[in-house]
């Protein structure tokens, strides 16, 4: 039932099989796939509302102008120390599709060592072979063109990419013009080419991948792909403008344990209850899946007692193991003659282009970010002053104590500290045009072009929470949440800093390495008083560094160690409740070296697949 025409009441008052709460990347993926069974009813309560029609959203160019507005949860973290005390911003989509929605459409998988080391953890059938199936099942590749194969490294991906799978991925039909230089540059400072960047090793230069369908130049997301073709379904029903309070959990009789059974959601004003014969799932993302359980009385005895909510799951993992991805922008001064994004915000430029594209798909709105290059830390750190920066870790305990803390941090140790940190990608960099600075002014005179480079952290050492605020119930949904990353903050937060530093001063080397120093004029942000003073450029960090939205780990698979070390098991089940899952980023124990949509989408699918499977569905 299309969600426009749906009313909170009619929603009420429906018999469901499965009610998924969050209808973003993951949500809506798990809807569609249940629903592949008529004899199965699904319903999808989703926050926001529909974003059909919006050129923020459809058009690739245009990637980022979502973020801050009506399609933004627009949350912010609590001032976070390590950045000098600063709030940093963290958009998270609101809208049918989520963040999927709003994001910049990257299409890449993580290292195989990656997803292994969730298997090592006792998260059975979590690895990388378990996974590539659902990669391959969510995506259909589509195949450069002869012409693009000719332009720039290009992969095939033989058999490691899906050809029938809801999400059409492809190569742009049109580039940034800076990206002809990339390679030749990375090249150049020592980093090889990987044209098989999906197969399990992402290390290297490459052209990214894209979520975007080449036959109609649009963002192909979990709305378009998931939602859209199937609407019409009798048994899919979404809800949109529902803003979930409370998941309904009750006892049997004589039965200590609890079991979901509802949800309590408000919309339009009014508050309602729905219900599922089956199952409650949770896929609000890494932060609001925890909040909506410790809403519901999961999560610790110490935050739900200071929010004034009786404790009915014991569990002090929700909301914890945040982890995300660090990220500072250099600006460069661009040769003037180069088109850049930035030309769309003069309005006679962005109506010649949203001409051409509405008439014949190409052109600046066409255009997305894929200059792309993963670097092992390894390559940008002196051996002596990286043994250094690293002499502060405490050493590991022995394989034998079996504290999910231990085996998650010496998993994260051996990242940095072994021949495996040769081979993984541990920075990521991305070229551009445009001033994607973050606290970067540009010149009022309009005369001057910018590039940014983005450096981002992929292994933070950082870790934080996210919990609801004893004042909870006197907020909305967003002021009563305490998010907080623990940026540069911690036992080990300091060696971000130490490695962002590092990771810097070869993002200097790259733009000025030939032939991508050809088109740039010189760096304004930092000043080169900045760059030139070490005292100063780890301020200038502080002050830039942004987040990369990706937020993994809050309701975290705890694998041996059980609820002792997580919020779910293997099979994305709630540690003390019946009838309750977590299908989104939230579930990830472990940060990967990726942009994450790709990685939801494989989680998604396999999450309903084992869904499926424990009902009795598996062979149909």
């Amino acid at each position: 039932m299309d969600c426009a025409q749906l009313t909170a009441e009619d929603f009420a008052d429906k018999p469901f099989d499965f009610l998924v709460i969050g209808g973003g990347t993951a949500g809506l993926a798990v809807a569609a796939r249940l629903s592949e069974h008529s004899g199965l009813t699904v319903g999808v309560l989703e926050a926001g509302a529909p974003a059909v029609g919006n050129s923020a959203v459809d058009f690739p160019g245009l990637a980022g102008h979502g973020l801050g507005s009506d399609l933004d949860w627009k949350f912010r973290t609590v001032p976070q120390p390590g950045l000098g005390g600063r709030e940093a911003q963290w958009a998270r989509g609101k809208v049918v599709g989520g963040s999927s929605a709003l994001n910049y459409m990257t299409w890449n998988r993580a290292s195989k060592h990656d997803y292994d080391e969730w298997g090592e953890l006792g998260n059975e059938a979590w690895g990388w072979d378990d996974l590539l199936p659902f990669f391959k099942k969510s995506e259909t590749f589509h195949p450069a063109s002869v012409g693009e194969q000719k332009t720039f490294p290009v992969g095939s991906h033989d058999g490691i990419v899906g050809s029938n799978g809801p999400v059409q991925v492809a190569y742009p039909n049109e580039f940034s013009a800076s990206h002809e230089f990339w390679h030749d540059t990375l090249n150049s400072v020592g980093i090889d080419t990987n044209d098989a960047h999906l197969a399990g090793s992402n290390v290297g230069v490459w052209t990214s991948l894209v979520s975007v369908d080449p036959r109609s130049a649009t963002r192909s997301y979990a709305a378009t792909a998931y939602h859209h073709p199937n609407a019409s379904r009798p048994n899919l029903v979404v809800l949109s403008g529902a803003e979930v309070r409370e998941i309904l959990l009750l006892r049997g009789d004589g039965s200590e344990e609890w079991q979901a059974k509802g949800v309590r959601f408000s919309h339009g004003g009014s508050e309602f209850s729905a219900f599922a014969s089956r199952e409650i799932i949770v896929s609000a993302g890494t932060v609001q899946s925890p909040q909506i359980l410790e809403l519901s009385g999961i999560g610790g005895s110490a935050a739900l007692s200071a929010a004034g909510i009786p404790v009915k799951v014991d569990n002090p993992n929700v909301g914890e193991n945040l982890q995300d991805h660090l990220t500072t922008t250099l600006v460069f001064e661009v040769d003037p003659s180069l088109h850049t994004p930035d030309d769309l915000n003069v309005e006679a430029t962005f109506a010649a282009a949203s001409d051409e594209y509405t008439k014949s798909r190409t052109g600046p709105l066409t255009t997305v970010p894929v200059s792309m290059a993963y670097v092992p830390v390894t390559k940008v750190t002196p051996p002596d002053i990286l043994s250094s920066i690293f002499s502060s870790l405490p050493s590991p305990k022995g394989p034998s104590d079996a504290s999910p803390a231990v085996s998650r941090d010496t998993l994260f140790r051996r990242k940095y500290t072994s021949p495996l940190s040769h081979s993984i990608g541990h920075i990521e960099y991305v070229f551009d045009l445009g001033n994607w600075g973050p606290d970067f002014t540009p010149d009022p005179s309009g005369t001057k072009k910018y590039g940014s480079m983005l450096q981002i952290l992929q292994y933070p050492f950082s870790r934080g929470s996210i919990h609801i605020r004893p004042s909870h119930a006197s907020q909305s949904l967003v002021d009563g949440l305490a998010i907080d990353p623990g940026y540069f903050s911690g036992q080990n937060g300091h060696l971000d800093l130490e490695i962002a530093l590092h990771g810097y001063r070869f993002a200097e080397k790259i733009c000025s390495s030939e032939p991508l120093k050809g088109i740039i004029r010189g760096m304004v942000s930092p000043t080169p008083e900045e760059a030139s003073d070490e005292g100063k450029l780890r301020k200038w960090l502080r002050r830039v560094m942004v987040t990369d939205w990706h937020p993994v780990g809050t309701c975290a698979m705890g694998g041996k160690a059980g609820a002792q070390g997580g919020v779910v098991d293997e099979r994305l089940r709630v540690y003390g409740v019946k009838g309750l899952r977590v299908v989104d980023a939230s579930v990830m124990p472990l940060q990967i070296s990726a942009h994450l949509q790709a990685t939801v989408y494989a989680i998604a699918e396999k999450a309903a697949h084992m869904i499926l499977e424990d009902a009795g569905f598996s062979g149909e």
